[in-house]
This record gives structure tokens, sequence and C-alpha cells, in this order.
């Protein structure tokens, strides 16, 4: 029987100026374009990176070393400045913060498709990573913004399945262009896309920003820019070496965790702290924040692994490995937008709950795949994956946004942001280290025939050795065998540690997110009845 609801009443008239509210989808659809580019460009990198390690002219004879660089020299830089591009947003007005960005990273991806040198791409790719870091956080802070708060979730389900759009387009992309045109190309194609996006942002998106920002926590705003960058940078390098046991690991791992526990001390004496740490004392908001973390984290650490499983052990080009993932891309698409339903129905723990268990299972299914296993069998897999991910990403998203008064959207997308993004960086690292460990241990009894020199190299990954392979000649046809048994054997130990981590997503949210709320008061079902006063409360100059 359905039970009074005990959420808080609307507020009585909207917060949204009318011109504003009757542009709202077509807004969202700029805030979609915007964000699209931005994922878009780290999974076509993914695609060429073969192509820029060869020699001029066709491309500019990167190191392993140096590729590596080229993607993380973005991933430090857009990590370190998350949360501070989220604050500056809040207080300076978050058109202004997203103009600023989508412009910064067309500049940097112009520069990067022209870069004569290893070195010139890992700076522009740097410059890059600026840029997006000014525009995710903006673009989920000017939807909170545009949007009133019973067609949030619909709006964050639409959101978040543009970012699914765009991890399974990328590949297709960036095969596309490979075919047709020089490895610049995957860079240059923003350029047009950020020019379209300027000129409708200009246009139709409302500036808005914090009325009462207070003073700047310089203080506060510096310790999270140096915590983050140290620790993301120890977690990369513990993904390059293998191993998190290195002087060069631990040092900025713990220098980071140590220079983070003064940023959440110096905030909850502060007063007028960047980000008000109670709200992390609620087990709801805590509970939303470690599932993006986690789910990123198995994910993550499972894309990178298939994409070596299709192309070195499968032999798919990018372009096919690309058109393999769209199952994930067509079930967000799909699910994302409809997950509010399902969460009005069943509540988000059950819903969110669900979902962890479901990423699991399609990360625990890789533990059975081998070199023959049938293509639809794949196809599904990536399907349930895609379905899972759409039913977790929108009802957390919208307990974090929700959470938090809608004068600090800014820095409740930073914080969704962050957490996404270190959990991510953490995947790829500690995943790709077990890969990396195991494969070696598997691989190193067949070296003994390999000369000495080579013989390190030909230990590192399977495509190290079929490169050795293909070096020795006729000699080395006997590596090719155990090297995709090898990896096939690494995968599944990596498939099963990535679907441990997916089940204990699936027990944070078990035990700490709301269940359903009585009459589906709440839009989501996220505790969104438990947000502060102020998120309703009428604030005029918010809006521009």
């Amino acid at each position: 029987m359905s039970q009074p609801s005990t959420a808080p009443a609307p507020p009585a008239g909207p917060r949204v100026p009318e011109a504003v509210h009757r542009r709202r989808w077509a807004v969202l659809g700029v805030l979609m374009l915007s964000l699209l580019i931005v994922v878009l460009d780290n999974s076509i990198l993914n695609v060429a990176v073969k192509t820029i390690a060869a020699p001029a002219p066709t491309g500019i004879g990167a190191t392993q070393s140096e590729l590596e660089w080229s993607i993380n020299s973005y991933t430090l830089v857009f990590a370190g400045l998350l949360f501070t591009s989220g604050l500056l947003g809040d207080r300076l007005g978050r058109k202004k913060v997203l103009l600023f960005g989508i412009t910064v990273f067309g500049i940097g991806s112009a520069l990067a498709a022209l870069s004569g040198s290893p070195g010139e791409l890992i700076a522009y790719r740097a410059v890059m990573g600026l840029g997006a870091a000014f525009v995710m956080p903006a673009t989920l802070a000017v939807l909170m913004n545009v949007f009133e708060r019973d067609e949030q979730p619909k709006a964050i389900g639409i959101w978040a399945g543009s970012v699914g759009l765009a991890i399974a387009v990328g590949p297709i992309t960036g095969g596309i262009l490979l075919e047709h045109f020089w490895w610049g190309s995957i860079f240059l194609v923003n350029v047009p896309v950020v020019l379209l996006a300027l000129a409708l942002m200009l246009w139709l998106v409302p500036d808005s920003r914090d009325p009462r920002p207070g003073r700047v926590d310089i203080p506060g705003v510096l310790l999270s820019v140096v915590g983050l960058v140290l620790l993301v940078y120890g977690i990369i390098r513990g993904g390059e070496l293998a191993s998190f046991t290195d002087v060069t690991v631990l040092a900025p791992v713990l220098g980071g965790l140590a220079v983070l526990v003064v940023f959440v001390l110096h905030e909850r004496r502060s007063d007028h702290p960047a980000i008000d740490m109670s709200y992390f004392r609620k087990p709801a908001f805590s509970a939303a924040v470690a599932a993006i973390a986690l789910v990123f984290f198995a994910l993550m650490g499972v894309t990178f692994f298939s994409a070596f499983y299709l192309q070195s052990v499968r032999g798919y080009t990018a372009l096919q490995s690309g058109l393999l993932i769209l199952p994930l891309a067509v079930a967000q698409m799909v699910f994302a937008p409809r997950a509010r339903l399902v969460v009005e129905r069943f509540g988000a723990r059950a819903v969110c709950t669900g979902g962890m268990l479901l990423v699991a299972a399609g990360l625990a299914a890789f533990a059975f795949f081998e070199a023959d296993t049938p293509v639809w069998v794949l196809e599904v897999v990536f399907f349930l994956q895609g379905a899972g991910m759409a039913h977790i990403m929108p009802p957390v998203t919208v307990s974090i946004m929700q959470a938090l008064p809608r004068e600090k959207a800014g820095s409740g997308s930073a914080i969704n942001n962050t957490f996404r993004q270190v959990g991510g960086a953490l995947g790829v690292a500690v995943l790709g280290s077990v890969l990396s460990s195991t494969y070696r241990g598997e691989i190193e009894g067949h070296l003994d025939g390999v000369p000495a020199a080579l013989r390190d190299t030909a230990g590192e990954s399977v495509e190290a050795t079929l490169a050795v392979a293909s070096r020795l000649g006729p000699a080395g046809k006997d590596l090719i065998g155990p090297a995709y048994t090898a990896f096939l054997d690494a995968m599944h130990v990596t498939a099963i540690a990535s679907a441990a981590i997916g089940v204990a997503g699936a027990v944070v949210v078990a035990a700490f997110l709301p269940g359903r709320v009585p009459g589906g008061a709440g839009g989501a079902g996220t505790g969104g009845g438990a947000a502060p006063a102020t998120a309703d409360t009428p604030t005029p100059a918010q809006t521009g």
C-alpha cells in the first residue's frame, strides 16, 4: 500500500526563468556536443598509438614511453584541475568557464595535430587536458541550472548516455580517419566541432553562478591541486612500472594522500571552505561517490585489456574493434535516459545494486573468453555491461548533484568527475599491473631462445612479444602460440579482479544508498528529498 510522501514539498514556483526553461533541451544538446568531443578524444588516441609510433612521414617516431605520456599528460592535468575548475565555475560563471575550456581544448587540438615531435605532442595534450578540465564539470553544472529538480534525473540520464556514445564512437571515428588521412587528423577533427559548439553556446547557454560565493579558499584550492596531481602521477607511474612498491611510485602516492588529508582537515576547520565536508557524512552521498569511483575502476581496467584481446589475440583492426564495442554504447544510450523510471519504481538501492552486479558479471565473463569465443557472446557481454552502467551512472550522479544546493552545482560536478577520473586511472594502473605481471610470469619460461638483449622487452606485453617474434623471423614463430596463451591466462586473472571490484561496489550501494522513496517522491529516488533547503530557495541572481 502506498505511504504518504515524507519528502519536502516542491517550491511554489519555478526557479529557472521561463526564457531559459523553454530552450532547456537545446541547451542540453549543446552540453552533450561539448562533452562528446572531450570524451571522444581520449578513445580516439588509443586507436592511433601504433600510427604515431611509426617513423615520419607516417607518424612521429614516438617511443612507448612517449606514447604513454601523450595520454598521461592529458590525464594528469585533467584530473588535477577538475575540482578547481568546478569551484571557479560557481564563482565566475559556468558559461564563462565552459567557453574558456572549449576554446583552450580547440587550440590544443589544432596544435597537437601539427606536432612535429613527441615532446610537442605531449605538451599540447596537456593543453587539451587543461581545456577538458574546465569543460566536463561545467556541462553538468549548467544542466543543473537550466532544468527544474523534477526533470534533472531525465536530463542527467541523457547526459550520461552521451558519455557511452563517445566511448564507442571514438575508436570508430579514429579508425576511419586513420584509413583516409594522416595521424594528426584525429586531433584536427575537433576544431570544427569546437567552433560549432562555441557558436551554439554563445547563442543558447545562459550563464549562472553562486550569488554568494564568499571568500576564495586559496590554501584549499592549492592543496587540492597538489594532492590530486601527486596521487594521479603516482598511479600512472605504478601502471608504467607494473609495480606499486617502487619508490618513484610510493613517494608521490603517499605524498598525494598526505596532502589530501591536510586538505580535508583544512576544509573542516575553514570558515569559508572550498567544499563543505559535512556532505560526506551523509551515507547516500558518500556511497554514490564511491560507486562512481568503483564502477570506473572496474570498467576502465577491462576496457584496457579488452583492446589487446580484440586486436592482438583476435586479430581485429582498430575500426573493427570499435564496431564490436558498439553494443555497450547502444545499451547506455537506450537505458540511461530511462533509468529514472526504474529508480522511481524500485528505488536507487535496488537499481544501482543490480547494475553493479550486472557490470561485475560482464567483467567475470572475460575470465571464460578464449581465442575462438563466438563474436555474438562478446556482443551480448558488452551490451549487458552497457545496460549495467546505464542503471548506475544516472542515479548516483543525481544523488550527488541533488545533495548540494544548486548554487554549488560546479562543486558537485567537480566531486563527481574527480572521483570518476581517479577511479578510472586507478583501474588502468592497478589492473594493468595485474595483467602485466601475470603475463610476464607466464611468458618468461618461453623466452629462453630469445637473445638476451631482447628478452626483457619481449616479456613486457603480448604486443611486445609478437613484435620480437616478428623481428626474429622463422625463429620467432614458436613464441606466437605461448604469447596468446599467456595473455589469455593473464586476462582471466585480471577479469576476476575486475569482477571483485564490481561486487565490492554492489555491496557499498546496497548498504548505503537509499531505497525507494515513498510515493516516488524525489524524482530519482536517490535522496532528492534530503537535499538542503537552500537548494529550493529562489535566488534571482543565480541565472543570467
